[in-house]
């Protein structure tokens, strides 16, 4: 039996509590017995893999592909797995450059099946990669069962960071971060958008977060999340809009305010 993560409450006193036990809780959720079986094999197989169809007829080699990039929703996908595999990144016509979560993007680039680019089965470093990138995952997907804000909460601390530090343009960073779900999940809950926002023009969903996101931290980039306090500053006011949103519509705004105002306090 897997070790089970331990939420503590919700909102920003349970968020402060699993930022507080988060190494003890993982090291013993990485070292459970069947995530450890998943990953020798990964890591013991994956080398004789030579093309995308050997991978996805290895439904457990692909449980562990998937779930480094938060896909494992996709298992039973797998002629479309396939042929995002096989497609690649380098053509504008590829299935992965077409598709809004840029998580599939990074899926087929983490294997290189595509034409003119190179397998990295047999690289263990960037096998090494996926494996790490599973665990944490895992982790996340475990703490999402018992509280999903969580969950989108501890994604975007990880991801936010290394978004930061993309050597990319502040617009690319933005439609990256627009591209990954958890991530879009995150802003648009924080920064109090309307479930109709993602039915705008692109070009104005972008206008639009760094307008709000500036309106917070004092500042529309990206890069300004490599700061570990500004990730917590916008995790907190999404998990306290999140615990609103619990609350239920039946709920004051007085209430409503002294939760915003409490996710302050914390910051």
């Amino acid at each position: 039996m897997s070790f089970q993560p331990v939420i503590v409450g919700s909102g920003i006193a349970g968020w402060k509590f699993l930022q507080r036990t988060y190494e003890p809780q993982f090291d013993t959720f990485a070292n459970s017995s069947q995530l450890s079986r998943d990953i020798e094999y990964f890591t013991e197989t994956i080398g004789t893999i030579e093309t995308a169809e050997d991978l996805i007829k290895d439904r457990r080699l692909l449980s562990v592909a998937l779930g480094a990039f938060g896909l494992q929703d996709d298992l039973d996908n797998r002629y479309f797995i396939q042929k995002i595999l096989e497609d690649g990144t380098a053509s504008d016509d590829a299935l992965a450059n077409k598709l809004t979560d840029d998580r599939y993007k990074r899926l087929s680039e983490a294997f290189g099946f595509g034409p003119g680019e190179l397998s990295s089965t047999t690289n263990p470093p960037k096998m090494a990669k996926i494996v790490e990138d599973f665990k944490v995952q895992s982790f996340e997907v475990s703490v999402g069962e018992q509280n999903d804000t969580m969950r989108i909460a501890l994604y975007a601390q990880r991801e936010l960071a290394n978004l930061a530090d993309e050597d990319m343009s502040e617009e690319a960073k933005w439609f990256t971060l627009m591209g990954l779900p958890p991530l879009r999940s995150m802003f648009e809950t924080a920064l109090g958008l309307p479930t109709s926002f993602g039915q705008i023009d692109i070009d104005q969903q972008q206008e639009v977060l760094r307008e709000k996101t500036r309106s917070i931290t004092g500042d529309d980039t990206v890069a300004q999340f490599a700061n570990t306090e500004n990730i917590d500053r916008l995790a907190q006011l999404f998990l306290a809009r999140s615990q609103i949103a619990e609350i239920g519509i039946g709920a004051s705004s007085n209430a409503n305010a002294l939760t915003l105002l409490q996710s302050a306090a914390y910051s």
